[in-house]
Parts: structure tokens; sequence; C-alpha cells
């Protein structure tokens, strides 16, 4: 059996006992001989699970498929009634882990402290769908619910879209999908600790080691899973730091500053700043990389929802 990582002493000691119930629950669970990615998968929802616990409750939840491939949604709504916005959600997990399973509570919580109904892509995870499959999906969605086929109750004139890690990366690439397809971009985005670039930088020597939630070898082996070739690696809806961000919509970067992505992040703040898009960057001490899921403990991820959610609340709920 695996022994338990100890997490860094400059982590939140908060964020410290999540990683530390993280690492647990995957050394009760060790690699064997001949295990398949789906096993990973299996021990990647079983860990996360009691994260999902408890939260917010829904006025109502349901689940469809959307777009021309039926892509599966789970919507959350706060209130039923007058039509809500929505935000789309896009979960981590290096592109190759999670699920709606996984990042039920997140979506619950920004669902009910911003006031919108929160929409959760099931995306097709890779290696068995490599870029764009994922991406593709997304945007037959967002068509999708911009045409009403999400049903009454909400406001396809108003979305932004939201995600961590990968699905920030592919909350920014959406965008930049629909702005090359010549259709209006959304209407904010919320981008959690994302992977927004495969280069190697300080920030991954510094927090690179397995006393952190994520570390290096594994960012290589999730971005080789995601990609099909060598010429992925420079393709900007991959990449997104490398694309031009000019009229993207605005933007709160939720930044964890003990993660090896804190420098893609800041340089992701900057180029979107540079590219005149309205910027709200938010650096938390002491986080690590997914530390949202915390937050039936740590007071530093209920203040990150709370900062998110007021400033996406600005955004689309009408007064």
């Amino acid at each position: 059996m695996s022994e338990v990582i100890k997490a860094a002493d400059d982590l939140d000691p908060d964020i410290r006992r999540f990683h530390q119930a993280i690492s647990s629950g995957y050394a009760a669970h060790p690699a064997l001989p001949g295990q398949t990615l789906v096993d990973r998968r299996q021990v990647a929802e079983t860990v996360r699970a009691p994260w999902t616990k408890g939260g917010p409750v829904m006025a109502r939840t349901r689940e469809m498929r959307l777009g021309d491939r039926g892509v599966r949604v789970r919507i959350h709504e706060p209130s039923i009634g007058a039509d809500l916005p929505v935000m789309f959600y896009i979960h981590g997990g290096g592109w190759m882990l999670f699920s709606l399973d996984t990042h039920d509570r997140l979506m619950r919580e920004y669902a009910a402290r911003a006031g919108v109904a929160v929409l959760g892509v099931d995306y097709s995870l890779s290696p068995e769908a490599k870029f764009p499959t994922a991406l593709e999906e997304i945007v037959e969605v967002v068509d999708a619910v911009r045409a009403g086929a999400a049903g009454p109750g909400l406001d396809p004139a108003r979305i932004a879209i939201g995600g961590d890690s990968a699905g920030a990366n592919m909350a920014v690439a959406a965008n930049l999908m629909l702005r090359r397809h010549g259709k209006p971009v959304l209407d904010a985005m919320v981008l959690n600790y994302g992977a927004f670039d495969h280069a190697v930088t300080a920030s991954h020597e510094r927090y690179g080691s397995d006393g952190y939630m994520l570390n290096s070898a594994e960012m290589v082996v999730f971005w080789d899973a995601y990609l099909r070739g060598a010429a992925d690696y420079d393709n900007p809806l991959a990449a997104p730091l490398r694309a031009d961000l000019s009229g993207l919509p605005p933007a709160f970067l939720c930044i964890a500053a003990c993660d090896i992505l804190v420098d893609g992040n800041l340089a992701m703040a900057a180029r979107l700043r540079s590219a005149r898009v309205p910027v709200s960057a938010s650096l938390y001490d002491g986080a690590s990389h997914s530390f949202l899921e915390a937050v039936s403990i740590s007071s530093l991820a209920d203040r990150a929802f709370t900062e998110a959610s007021a400033w996406l609340s600005r955004r689309l709920c009408r007064s």
C-alpha cells in the first residue's frame, strides 16, 4: 500500500487537511498490476465522493442530452419561475478523469451563490476522445442552449462559462472556437486554476512535488492523452495562452498560489488584459490546485466561491 503523502507546510491548514484526506483515499486504493484507466477513473470517483456531499439544495436538477452528438448535461436550478441566466461548467481532471458527479457540489455552490442555473457538460474523456472532440461537444451544447433546446427556465441570452484546470482551458477555447465559427462569444468566463499551456515554468519547479495536489509528471501524462500529436501543442484551441485573446468575454480568474499552474494563470490574466478583456484575478495564498473542492471545511474555498459568484451575478443577473 502506498504511503500517505505529507502536504506541504505552506498550504492553508484546511487545504492541508483536504490534501491529506485525498492522499489517504488514494493510498487506500493502490495501483495494482493490470489496473486499467476505467479502474483509475472509478478510484478517482470513490476518493472524491465524500467532498461532493452536502452544500446547497436546488429547486430542480435535471439531466438531458443536447446537440447533434447527444451530449449528456446536468442542470442545477436554484429557483424556478423567471428565466435564469446560465453558466456552463466544464469539470477538470486532466481531460482524462472526473465527471459531473465529482464536481456536483461545485456546480451547486455557484448556482446558489450567484443565482444562476449551472449546466454541467459530460464531455468525452481522453485518450479515447482526443482533442478537439470534447471542445466540439461543448460548443454544440452552447449552440443548443442558445436555440432554446434546454427548455423553459433558462435565458439563452445570458450565458457564461466556467471550469477548473482542464475545464478552464476548454472554457476559454470554447469562446475561441465560437469566434472562429463567426458566432458570438459568451457573456463571461469563470476560470479556476486553469491549464492554459503546457510550457514548464518556475512554478512547476516550486510546486511540482508530491507535497501539492498536482505534480508536473501528471501534467505531462494529461497533455499527452489529450492531444493527437506534436502539432496540437501549438494549436491555440488546445493551448489558449498562445491564442489571440481579443474580443473574449470578461473573465474572473481564481488562482491557487501553491499550484504548478500559477505562472500560467498569472500569464493568462496579463494576456487577457493586454487584449483589452476586462479581468478580475484573485490569487489565493495557501491554496493548492483543486482547493475549491474543500469548501465543506475551508474558509478559503468559501471566500473564493463568494467572490467569483458575486462577480458572476453582476455580469449576468438583472436587478
